[in-house]
């Protein structure tokens, strides 16, 4: 399994274990690997050999206020509503609210997908089941515009 780098990484975990591990210059070892001086000096620096998270510390919003997300919230777990019923609901209480941002907020809390429900409807069979040896049939009706068969 290969290792995941960032988009800009021009290193990988082997050259930065061999630029901790070299004596040589930080001009030399830029030359060598063909990196700047001063990525040898930064990776000489650091512990690990790992790439540094990158992006917030925490996910928020960036549009919605934690209070807005709180309604939000409330306002799902206690309709169950769809997407967009829940979206017509709140855009009066928050106008600046869209449709992926809504969608974005339900995913950070775990409420994206609604559970189902097995009361309201009843469980769907394909076919009768019958005996081996029973042979069947589908019948269908087809109208044509004029209303004949």
């Amino acid at each position: 399994m290969g290792q995941v780098l960032h988009g800009s990484a021009t290193t990988t975990e082997a050259i930065r274990r061999a630029i901790q591990a070299s004596q040589a210059s930080v001009r030399a070892l830029a030359q060598r690997h063909g990196i700047s001086p001063t990525t040898v000096q930064k990776w000489r620096k650091r512990q690990t050999v790992t790439d540094a998270r990158m992006g917030p510390r925490e996910i928020r919003s960036t549009i919605l206020t934690p209070e807005e997300e709180a309604i939000i919230v409330a306002f799902r777990r206690h309709t169950l509503l769809p997407l967009d019923d829940c979206l017509y609901s709140l855009q009066a209480t928050i106008p600046r609210l869209t449709r992926s941002s809504l969608h974005r907020c339900f995913q950070r809390h775990g409420i994206a997908r609604l559970a189902d429900t097995d009361g309201d409807k009843p469980k769907r069979l394909r076919f009768k089941t019958c005996p081996i040896g029973y042979f069947h049939i589908d019948i269908a009706e087809v109208h044509t515009e004029e209303g004949r068969v």
